[in-house]
């Protein structure tokens, strides 16, 4: 048996976030679900009296404000939250988007950041309820490596990974925990627009299973699938030297881009 969690969980719609909320939901927790879609996010709530449907757009500040509201007078405070709203846009060099990489950072890391401010205070009285709040949000693997064509996915994954790892400091003092979920591959909406082979890549079931587990333990840092985590990560701490020419091998040639598109 488990004691019922008060939960907000973005990203709600599809993918990841929606797996996860299809566990949380079925094993009895309160589950405020988040996330653009409103029709998604209703389909999913239906008949679940357990689900508090918040639809949301995390990169509109004042909305995630007023949701912050919402979830304090329906629930009061939060024992977890779950930040898993995202995007993802490759950029080409030669074409240099500023406009895109402001995209994927508003969605990424200032959304993310709208939402922790939005949380926060909602953790802090499940704290003082005696409670064991947990904030998790879903960086990348992509944040432990500088890949080819992911300087704007990557960096605000790298930027949400840094920011949260110097939250978690500041915060245990208040005995509220940070966890942070870096997966790989992931079959989802999102990545089936991948126009590049994706190794290891695994179901969003299984994302999801590993996602609770590590939420379950308290994992500082949860991550998989770990063949390919753990390979990543030794990458990404080999000598710039050495990062600069495995990353030039996956850097695509101007004739493979073109034929690409």
């Amino acid at each position: 048996m488990f004691d019922s969690q008060r939960i907000w969980i973005t990203g709600a719609s599809s993918g990841i976030g929606r797996a996860l909320a299809e566990r949380l939901l079925a094993r009895g927790d309160r589950v405020a679900l988040s996330g653009r879609n409103t029709a998604a996010l209703e389909e999913l709530a239906a008949g679940r009296a357990n689900a508090l449907v918040l639809p949301l757009d995390v990169t509109d500040r004042g909305a995630v404000r007023d949701a912050s509201r919402q979830l304090a007078a329906a629930l009061g405070g939060l024992d977890l939250v779950i930040l898993n709203a995202g995007t993802c846009e490759y950029l080409d060099a030669r074409h240099f988007d500023v406009d895109l990489v402001e995209r994927v950072f508003a969605a990424n890391f200032h959304g993310a950041l709208h939402c922790i401010d939005a949380a926060l205070p909602l953790l802090r009285r499940a704290r003082i309820e005696g409670g064991n709040p947990l904030l998790a949000a879903t960086s990348s693997a992509a944040a432990y490596l500088p890949l080819p064509r992911a300087e704007a996915y990557g960096a605000s994954k790298a930027a949400l990974s840094h920011f949260l790892e110097s939250l978690r400091l500041d915060l245990a003092d208040e005995g509220i925990d940070v966890s942070l979920i870096h997966p790989g591959f992931v079959r989802t909406p999102l990545t089936d627009r991948n126009d590049f082979p994706m190794p290891m890549r695994v179901e969003v079931d299984q994302a999801a299973e590993a996602i609770l587990e590590g939420i379950a333990r308290r994992r500082l840092d949860i991550h998989f699938p770990r063949r390919f985590t753990l390979l990543v990560k030794l990458m990404g701490i080999l000598p710039a030297p050495l990062r600069y020419r495995l990353g030039r091998r996956m850097t695509r040639s101007d004739a493979a881009t073109e034929n690409a598109r």
